[in-house]
């Protein structure tokens, strides 16, 4: 009999599904690290919410693990990395907090625009402050939504209802696709500049960290309100504050926190903020749903009937999986790689095979390299299951192409994406059947381990340029662990690529675009 252990709060619904299956049920909540570590070791399949934290350590201690079941959409409390290489199965459940996040998206918005949070307050003082608590309606206002994904999509749906005019950003999804949903596309710079209220729902990604700091606030208008209920860090917080004390922008509402628990914080001082205490998730409805959701995934996957959800490995027969498993990791990696390297909205992904890979089925590999690629936007809702029916629905044209051809590779994996602006390619190989390596980026001959801190440079093939990445790098304190060169012609275009210790900051990527011979640097975090 499989043995699951339930480490925090699940609403019975999914209980009951699980003894009903025939497992092994414990519930055991509020476990220290050290006691989980020992708890975990005689058990098959785990299910949690937010507050356990699954650390290398305690994954570590897992031998029998075979489900790791995550009852809500968010995995930053999994260590995927070392599950995925014990060969656990960690799934979670993207459409159960859908409809709960979208609503309070849309309350915290109605509460900001009527000052519902300050009225209430001075009612319950015993004021009457009727003009002192005028409001602003949403009818005729610019929402602005940052990820346009299934919450996103459901924020967009309620506020048209309210007639407000929706724009989105969001670079994964194609102008025809947007169309259709009657949104308007943009660049966010234009969203920035143009909205009456903007919303985040977007993953806690290297990119959307701080996506909205104070360059960007600045550029808001002063009327603008700001709500997230998406992760938090990805609105700077500190940069919100001055704002926000300075009047530069009317509002704030936020469900989510780069720090939870939310403790002195200058924030709740403020008189033009609202804030709840990560409620998105928390209904009755949503609670119910994902219990449900998880404990049927957990259920059919520890009786062998089938898997789904599973952010870190494709729905295959554990034999062919281990024979493609080194095309997936580098299909992965070549699909976010292109992922972060992009400009404009994607219309058109070719992906060529040629060499030994064909003697496999390639559609996992082509599902890996979609989850890549579309993980820089939509992280734990993509996985190898449904990764290319959101590449479908998003408008997203895939195309596989086999060739026989081989000329300097035994395998190769070719991919293209076209954008609205303009195409990029990469192209990856394996040596020695189990180590990746990046060979081609954009058309030029390269030999690097796609892994880590990468930086990709655009560069001129003049003397000098090399010396400048070192010597800049160096002051820096960050140090090279590889690089390769590949270049068109002698002294014309060519291109770097360089994988270092450590990220750099937007600031210190400047420094290095300061020589005349750099185009553009595209920092790359695999």
């Amino acid at each position: 009999m499989a043995k699951v252990l339930i480490s925090d709060n699940l609403a019975p619904e999914g209980i009951e599904i699980l003894k009903d299956a025939g497992l092994d049920v414990v519930v055991k909540t509020g476990l220290k690290p050290d006691e989980l570590k020992e708890e975990i070791k005689s058990y098959d399949g785990i299910v949690i919410r937010s507050a356990t934290k699954l650390t290398a350590d305690i994954i570590k201690e897992a031998d029998n693990l075979k489900i790791i079941g995550r009852a809500g959409v968010g995995l930053d409390n999994v260590d995927l990395d070392v599950a995925t290489k014990k060969g656990i199965i960690v799934m979670n459940t993207p459409l159960g907090n859908t409809i709960s996040t979208a609503e309070h998206t849309m309350t915290l918005m109605l509460a900001l625009s009527r000052n519902v949070l300050k009225a209430h307050a001075s009612m319950k003082e015993g004021k009457w402050e009727r003009k002192k608590f005028m409001g602003i309606e949403l009818y005729g206002k610019v929402l602005g939504i940052v990820g346009l994904g299934r919450i996103g999509r459901e924020v967009a749906k309620r506020a048209m209802g309210f007639g407000m005019k929706v724009i989105a950003y969001d670079p994964y999804l194609s102008e025809d696709m947007a169309k259709k949903m009657e949104i308007e596309s943009v660049e966010y710079e234009y969203l920035l500049k143009n909205s009456d209220y903007i919303t985040f729902h977007v993953p806690m990604t290297d990119s959307t960290y701080h996506v909205l700091g104070e360059k960007e606030i600045g550029l808001l208008k002063s009327t603008a309100r700001v709500i997230n209920c998406s992760r938090g860090g990805v609105v700077d917080e500190d940069a919100l504050y001055k704002a926000l004390l300075d009047n530069k922008i009317a509002g704030a509402a936020l469900d989510v926190y780069e720090n939870e628990p939310l403790k002195d914080s200058p924030l709740v001082k403020l008189d033009n903020i609202g804030l709840t205490p990560h409620l998105g998730a928390s209904t009755e409805e949503a609670q119910v749903n994902v219990a449900i959701e998880i404990a049927e995934q957990v259920r059919d996957a520890l009786g062998n009937k089938s898997i789904r959800n599973a952010v870190n490995l494709p729905s295959i027969d554990p034999e062919v999986l281990e024979a493609i498993s080194p095309y997936l990791n580098l299909a992965e990696k070549l699909g976010s790689l292109l992922g972060q390297m992009i400009e404009g909205q994607v219309k058109n992904i070719e992906v060529k095979y040629s060499g030994e890979i064909l003697s496999h089925n390639v559609n996992p590999v082509t599902s890996a390299l979609l989850k890549g690629f579309l993980s820089p936007i939509l992280m734990e809702s993509v996985n190898y299951v449904n990764a290319q029916v959101i590449a479908k629905e998003r408008g997203i044209k895939v195309e596989e192409i086999k060739s026989t051809e081989v000329k300097n590779f035994t395998n190769l994996i070719q991919v293209t994406v076209e954008t609205s602006k303009g195409e990029k390619k990469v192209a990856g190989t394996l040596f020695s059947k189990e180590n990746p390596r990046l060979v081609n980026v954009d058309g030029f001959y390269v030999e690097a381990i796609p892994e880590g801190c990468m930086l990709i440079i655009y560069n001129q093939d003049k003397p000098g340029v090399i010396g400048h990445i070192g010597t800049t790098l160096g002051k820096k304190g960050i140090n090279i662990s590889g690089m390769s060169f590949g270049r068109s012609i002698e002294g014309g275009d060519a291109l770097t690529v360089l994988n270092i210790d450590s990220a750099l900051d937007e600031e210190f990527i400047k420094k290095l675009l300061s020589s005349d011979y750099i185009k553009a640097i595209k920092p790359i975090n695999l």
